[in-house]
């Protein structure tokens, strides 16, 4: 009887020496599910950060290549150069020379030439065969169209809309709301070279400042 209680309480002492190690595996298994579960939200929280990122880019570089041509609609035209000035040039681009131009040209022409920002730009030959201290951009005031001269009738004439300007580039009928604008022009001293810059002086045909 006693040997059986002896070998009761041995197996006894087994079973509990053995019953704790079920729930320290349990333990170490949830411990690394959650660090892998918060691993796995680590790398998802760079993904998204980076995803955000190129998302933010492409919508950037989409604004703008859309909002600056936008923006450059409504800019007047012919605001003018820099603060230098810029060669006049003919149709094919090539610089243009007082003394070959005024040799090619009569008295009192108004022919186009390239001006300031590439626009079209009139040189004025004078009478006495010299030219014009300025030129005037060839540019409507109304929608832009580009205004040719008119020698019999000695003005500008829009054909868009029907606007006129006197030979220096007045409103003489609407609907242009402003004169063309004026741009200086001058004879670069050693080339020889005709040269156009920005009139930022009174306007003489307003009395104003220029809208340019």
């Amino acid at each position: 009887m006693k040997l059986i209680s002896v070998v009761f309480a041995v197996f006894a002492t087994g079973v509990s020496a053995f019953a704790p190690a079920a729930p320290a595996a349990s333990t170490r298994a949830v411990t690394a599910v959650n660090m892998a579960a918060a691993e796995e939200l680590y790398i998802d929280e760079n993904r998204r950060f980076v995803m955000n990122l190129i998302l933010l880019g492409s919508a950037g570089v989409t604004v703008g290549a859309l909002g600056v041509p936008y923006i450059l609609f409504f800019l007047p035209p012919g605001t003018g150069g820099g603060g230098g000035g810029s060669p006049a040039k003919d149709a094919l681009g090539n610089d243009l020379f007082a003394s070959e131009y005024l040799a090619s040209k009569p008295a009192g022409d108004r022919s186009l030439a390239q001006g300031l920002k590439g626009d079209a730009t009139y040189l004025i030959v004078k009478e006495d065969k010299t030219l014009e201290t300025y030129g005037l951009n060839a540019v409507c005031t109304h929608l832009g169209c580009v205004v040719p001269w008119s020698t019999a009738a000695n003005k500008f004439q829009c054909p868009c809309h029907g606007s006129q300007y006197a030979p220096t580039g007045a409103v003489v009928r609407g609907p242009a709301p402003l004169p063309l604008a004026l741009a200086h022009c001058d004879t670069e001293e050693g080339t020889g070279k005709i040269i156009f810059s920005t009139w930022s002086e009174t306007d003489f045909r307003t009395g104003g400042k220029g809208w340019w």
